[in-house]
């Protein structure tokens, strides 16, 4: 079984070995997309395949495995078969239920999570509940990719990287700029932008008034 990872070729039936060699799918394979993860994870326990991974940015996204087109066909026909079945539809129930239940319970740990680092003055607190709604309503869907999604990091730290963007989204003209194509410039402007928003929040928690200018009342006028 070939365990190794690679990128896309030059050409669409050619993928790229991890030391920069061109390998021709072997005759018979075909490239099995993304999406069905039972179908991927029996095709894998099946025989020989090939992983293909794009790097985006900082990400690294699969495109799916190269396979026999005959132990794919085999193993959907077996697939279908089990899907059609009575158990299956009330085992997929179930789990949906228990997903939706989970991610139901996920939204309002994040919420209070946070409501909790935003501090706010008693005097803002319904300004804060409605932000951090704001920030949790954005954050926390299943499949948005955000920071919220991952597990990696404790949930405080979560919350927090999912306020300043969503500050740097919402309270500044970041999506509007002009960031030039240096390294580390993108991470400079966060971080600068990140020490604005974190001066606009300390006003709160501090319990200043807010004037009807303020760039976070705003961006929450029509919450």
């Amino acid at each position: 079984m070939n365990n190794q990872t690679y990128t896309l070729g030059p050409t669409a039936n050619t993928v790229r070995r991890g030391d920069g060699t061109v390998l021709t799918v072997p005759e018979g394979w075909l490239p099995l997309p993304p999406g069905d993860a039972a179908l991927t994870r029996r095709v894998k326990q099946a025989g020989d395949f090939w992983p293909v991974q794009e790097k985006k940015g900082r990400r690294t996204l699969s495109r799916g495995v190269w396979c026999p087109a005959s132990t794919v066909e085999r193993i959907r026909l077996e697939l279908e078969s089990e899907r059609a079945t009575e158990g299956f539809a009330r085992r997929r129930e179930a789990d949906a239920k228990r997903r939706q239940g989970q991610q139901v319970q996920y939204v309002e740990e994040f919420y209070n999570a946070v409501l909790s680092l935003l501090g706010f003055h008693p005097s803002h607190s319904v300004l804060a509940q409605i932000l951090a709604r704001a920030v949790t309503e954005h954050a926390t869907p299943v499949g948005s990719g955000t920071v919220a999604r991952t597990q990696r990091i404790p949930i405080e730290q979560r919350a927090q990287a999912a306020l300043m963007a969503w500050m740097r989204h919402q309270t500044t003209s970041y999506d509007d700029m002009a960031i030039a194509r240096i390294k580390g410039e993108r991470r400079r402007v966060r971080r600068h932008l990140a020490d604005i928003s974190s001066e606009l929040l300390a006003r709160y928690r501090q319990g200043s008034p807010a004037p009807e200018d303020c760039p976070l009342k705003q961006a929450l006028a029509d919450r």
